[in-house]
């Protein structure tokens, strides 16, 4: 199953609106009509965007994938793999990570004192986590 059959099946109201194109209801929040495109490219590269405002993260995670899940895996013959090369720089992961456990402290401050989080609040946590665990996948390579 392609990328883009997986994102798409955790959708309603899909319609294609040319080859390799299609428009549904966005699974990340309550969507009434249509606002998530989504569009395979040639390579199997599945490119989403929802109009209402949801990342590609929170789209990904409410249709059970990751954000890989829309790359298609490319093998390269053992002879031409040389050292993994990332493709993110040191800083802009940090800033990231900084980012997603600002997150996972500002809710946790909340339940020290007492307070219930929301539904939002606890569903952003869980993405947190999500971000956090395809960081660590994707720097450790294909070790896993």
């Amino acid at each position: 199953m392609s990328g883009a059959e997986k994102l798409l099946s955790a959708c309603s109201k899909v319609r294609s609106t040319g080859a390799g194109q299609w428009i549904a209801c966005c699974p990340a929040h309550a969507d009434k009509s249509p606002s998530l495109t989504v569009r395979e490219l040639e390579d199997g590269t599945v490119l989403a965007h929802c109009f209402a405002g949801c990342s590609i993260e929170e789209v990904t995670l409410a249709a059970g994938l990751t954000v890989g899940d829309l790359f298609p895996e490319k093998e390269r013959p053992l002879e031409h793999r040389g050292p993994l090369s990332r493709p993110f720089d040191a800083h802009a992961v940090l800033q990231a990570l900084d980012m997603e456990l600002s997150v996972a402290y500002i809710i946790a401050s909340d339940l020290l004192r007492d307070k219930s989080i929301s539904e939002e609040a606890h569903s952003r946590l869980g993405v947190a986590l999500e971000r956090v665990k395809e960081a660590r996948r994707l720097a450790n390579g294909p070790r896993g």
